[in-house]
This record gives structure tokens, C-alpha cells and sequence, in this order.
């Protein structure tokens, strides 16, 4: 009798596994929950605002001639601007429309005119690698977001002040540094937040967000178009700076990552906070407070990427994953930047590309995600928006509503991968290192969006330099999906161990029987 009754005092004392309190404890939607996730899901907006304003503020503005009726003028709606006297043509509009003709940079050189936008998706690219740790490490992913939201938005401001296009394009920058963090540690905190059963829709309101700032930037672009450039800055820094100070009081921080860190009494406030806790779940919370109390807290903010490095399985997942990301990014902002134009003016053009957008994040969360396979529904829609993109080069221009389907079809596969592969990330990696492998995977990502300006230019003249390139790319990065494990159904792992054991166990159950 005391033999069961020792035993029976192991097993209430016997701790539980954070999955098992996060599902029990978040296993049921609430309204905080859905309040935290709407709030998490806000500083999207801003960052994709802040990534597609330059397709406003830098544009080349409308011009006409002057004396245009006169015989002995040389002035055209042809001619080339920069062989004509100044007292010939004037600016359509507002003279401070954009940064073109408020500083006179009509007759600057390509390299001149990017380089704002250059030096923005450059300071991306820096920011990824210093601040992609930091959000497993000591700030974490609320702090993380804070951060790169109040940092974006100062430099956004402080843009709008510039006095020429060298201090402009050293504020983009710094706002490009500040940006690369805010989609992914937005994303990875709604996905660390919730059961396994919300974690699609969840996330799909991170994808919505992008899709309105897409057109909140659209509309806030028409209203002030006949204003200066700079007031568009004004409207769209100002809230990021306010939803900064928001985020900071108002939202929990992901209570994965707290229990990581050791914080177990951090982490129970949290899900007693925003959760649905039954009565074993409370029962066995003083349990609870001795889990992992003999974990190793990283004190180098970089030491995710040394576990990523040291562990060949985590190193070949986080290759694969960035090579598919940048094959992705090659259609994705290839199509998306003008090369699969509809012909039809910025703000048009950009409210189609939301839409689309909108389209595919409504169909990858509320169906694919949640019915089909990761791994061979990036390896389908990768085919078939590189083989769209290639068969639209033999269709050509002669029958423009058959290579405009193409076009778009191939666009919204990239979309539909777009979403789906960011998903894919967040649960092939445990919460030690998520945050890490899913901000390098964007990286590349980004690095493709640099070499796409230039091969648009080049298919102007030619489509092999530009579909035929991103058709190529996102088809034979897409077949290495093949060397990646399938995810659907399974529970996000926090520890490494936790993850080698899972696959173990998912390869003992895949091998056949003798």
C-alpha cells in the first residue's frame, strides 16, 4: 500500500513538457489570445509600407512641354529631357512630388537614382545577420519586434527631413537594418503562441497584414500625391513609431522562448494571462516552475548560430531552406517589381499584386496548410511558376492575354510557395534556434532581390534575361525540397534533443518492416 502511494506521489510530482502545457493551456481560442495576435500582426503593415515606398517616393514624375505650340520648339512628348533647356518643360503636379524632381535627379545616372532603394535592401541584408540571433538569445521576440519597429520608423522620419539624396539613401539604410526583423519575429511569435490546431490561421493574419500595408500604402500614396514625397514618409512613420510603444506594454512575449530561457515563472504569468488553463493544467503549475532548471542559458547573443553550425542536420536544413528562398525570391520580387506588369498605372498595378497576394495567403492558411503536405506543395507550385514563367517567353507579346495568364499564374505560385515555405521554416526548427534559421532564410530572400533590378532591365530587351532566369532558378532550387522532411501534423520541438529525437522516431516509423 505505501509502495502505491509513493508511487502514486512520483507521478503528481513528475513535471510536465512545454508542449504539453502549451497545448493544454492555449489548446482552446480566446479573445486575449485573438487580441495578442491581432496586436502581434500590426507592425507587418509598416514594414511592408516601408519596403514598396520607394516605388512612390522615387518614381520619375510626369513632365510637358512648355512651349510645346510653337514652331521653333524642340520639345516633345519624345524628346529626351536632359537635351532640353529648362525653360522648355516643367514637372506635371507638384514639383516636390518625388525625390527625382524635388532634387532635380532627372538626368542622374541609374546607380544614382537606386541607390536609395540599394541602400535600403543592403542595410536588410546587415541587419538579418547582427539582429537574426538576437531574438533566441537576450532580447527574444517581443523585444526583437519592438526594437526593429521603433528603428525603422525613426529612420523613416527622420528620411522625410532629408536635404539630399546621400543623407536620404543613409536613412534608408538604417531603416533597412531595423526592418528584416519585424516580419519574422511577428510571425514566429504567433506561431510559438498558439496550439497546434490555430498555428495555420494564426499565422495567416501576419500574411494579411502584408497585404494591407501593400494597400494602405496605395491609398495613402494616392491621397498625397499631389503633396510632397516626404508627407508620405510622415504618414506612414508616425504610426509605426505609436504601434512601437504599443507593442512594447501591451504584448506578451512568447511563452516557448521564456521557458527556454529558464524564466519558468515568466512563462506560467504569460499563459495565465492569455490562456484557457483546465484544472489539471493549474493542478500541476508549481510542477511546472521546476522544469528545465538545469538548462544552459546562452549568454553570447550568437550562439544559436553556433548551435546551427555544430549540428550537421540543422546546417543542411538551413542551406536547403535558403537556397529554396532565394530561388522563390527570384520569381517572387521578379514578377512582382514590373517584369510581369499589367500595363496599368503604380497605383493599379500595386492594388492587382495585394490582391493577388491577399488570394494566395487566404487559400495557402484556410486550405493548404492545414490539408496537404508541405513538401511536395513546394515542390508543385515551384514547377509550375517556373514553367509558366518559361512558356510565357515562347507565347511572347502576340497573344497578350495568354502571356499575361502566364504571368500571372506564375506569380501567384510564387506567392503560394512564398507562404507556404515560410510556414515550412518555423516548424523544421526547434525554438532554440527558429527565430535565427527562419531570419537567415529570409536573407536569401532578400540577396535575390538585389540581383532582380537588373535582369528586369535586361528583359526588357530580351525575356531570356529575365523569365527565363527566375523560371530556371525557382524550378531547380524547388527540387531540393525533396532533401527535407515532411512537417504536417507534427509539434514544434524546443531543444535540439527534442528534435533529433522526433526525427528518429519519424524515420524508425517510415522504414519498412522485415
Amino acid at each position: 500500500m505505501a509502495e502505491q502511494d509513493d508511487q502514486s506521489e512520483s507521478e503528481k510530482a513528475a513535471p510536465l513538457s512545454v508542449e504539453e502545457v502549451i497545448e493544454g493551456s492555449l489548446g482552446r481560442m480566446n479573445c486575449t489570445q485573438m487580441l495578442q495576435a491581432i496586436l502581434a500582426s500590426i507592425p507587418p503593415i509598416f514594414d511592408q509600407q516601408q519596403t514598396f515606398i520607394s516605388v512612390f517616393t522615387d518614381a520619375q514624375p510626369i513632365w510637358h512641354c512648355i512651349n510645346g505650340n510653337q514652331t521653333n520648339s524642340k520639345c516633345t512628348n519624345t524628346s529626351n529631357i536632359c537635351s532640353l533647356s529648362k525653360r522648355e518643360w516643367a514637372w506635371n503636379g507638384n514639383k516636390r512630388s518625388t525625390i527625382i524632381s524635388d532634387w532635380d535627379l532627372q538626368c542622374a545616372t541609374s546607380f544614382i537614382k537606386g541607390l536609395p532603394a540599394t541602400s535600403y535592401f543592403m542595410g536588410c541584408l546587415l541587419g538579418g545577420f547582427v539582429l537574426a540571433s538576437l531574438g533566441d538569445s537576450s532580447l527574444g521576440r517581443k523585444n526583437l519586434l519592438c526594437l526593429s519597429c521603433l528603428v525603422m520608423s525613426l529612420a523613416s522620419l527622420a528620411s522625410a527631413f532629408s536635404p539630399n539624396i546621400w543623407v536620404y539613401s543613409v536613412f534608408r539604410f538604417i531603416a533597412g537594418v531595423g526592418r528584416v526583423s519585424i516580419t519574422i519575429s511577428s510571425f514566429v511569435l504567433l506561431s510559438e503562441r498558439v496550439a497546434k490546431r490555430w498555428r495555420g490561421q494564426i499565422v495567416m493574419l501576419g500574411f494579411v497584414s502584408l497585404t494591407f500595408g501593400l494597400l494602405s500604402l496605395t491609398s495613402l500614396a494616392y491621397l498625397t500625391r499631389d503633396s510632397s514625397w516626404s508627407t508620405l514618409y510622415l504618414c506612414t512613420s508616425i504610426p509605426g513609431i505609436a504601434c512601437s510603444v504599443l507593442v512594447y506594454f501591451f504584448l506578451c512575449e512568447s511563452p516557448r522562448w521564456l521557458f527556454m530561457m529558464g524564466r519558468q515563472i515568466d512563462a506560467v504569468n504569460v499563459l495565465k494571462r492569455i490562456g484557457s488553463l483546465d484544472d489539471q493544467i493549474s493542478s500541476m503549475m508549481p510542477n511546472m516552475l521546476e522544469f528545465n532548471q538545469g538548462i544552459t542559458i546562452p549568454n553570447n547573443p550568437f550562439s544559436s548560430i553556433k548551435v546551427l553550425v555544430k549540428r550537421r542536420w540543422a546546417l543542411r536544413r538551413l542551406i536547403v531552406a535558403m537556397i529554396l528562398s532565394f530561388g522563390v525570391g527570384m520569381m517572387y520580387f521578379g514578377m512582382l517589381l514590373g517584369v510581369g506588369g499589367l500595363g496599368v498605372n503604380i497605383y493599379l498595378s500595386s492594388t492587382y499584386n495585394a490582391l493577388l497576394f491577399l488570394s494566395s495567403c487566404l487559400l495557402t492558411f484556410l486550405f493548404w496548410i492545414p490539408r496537404c503536405n508541405r513538401r511536395s506543395s513546394v515542390l508543385g507550385f515551384c514547377t509550375i511558376s517556373g514553367a509558366a514563367g518559361i512558356i510565357s517567353i515562347t507565347v511572347g507579346h502576340r497573344h497578350k492575354g495568354i502571356h499575361v495568364g502566364l504571368e500571372l499564374t506564375a506569380l501567384f505560385c510564387a506567392c503560394m510557395v512564398f507562404n507556404i515555405l515560410f510556414m515550412y521554416v518555423v516548424e523544421l526548427f526547434p525554438t532554440c534556434i527558429r527565430n535565427t534559421a527562419a531570419s537567415l532564410s529570409r536573407q536569401a530572400l532578400l540577396l535575390a532581390s538585389i540581383f532582380v533590378p537588373e535582369l528586369v532591365v535586361l528583359g526588357r530587351r530580351n525575356q531570356l534575361f529575365s523569365h527565363a532566369v527566375f523560371g530556371v532558378t525557382i524550378l531547380v532550387c524547388g527540387v531540393l525540397v525533396i532533401c527535407l522532411p515532411e512537417t504536417k501534423g507534427k509539434v514544434l520541438c524546443d531543444s535540439m534533443e527534442e528534435q533529433e529525437a522526433q526525427d528518429k522516431e519519424d524515420a524508425s516509423t517510415c522504414m519498412p518492416k522485415l
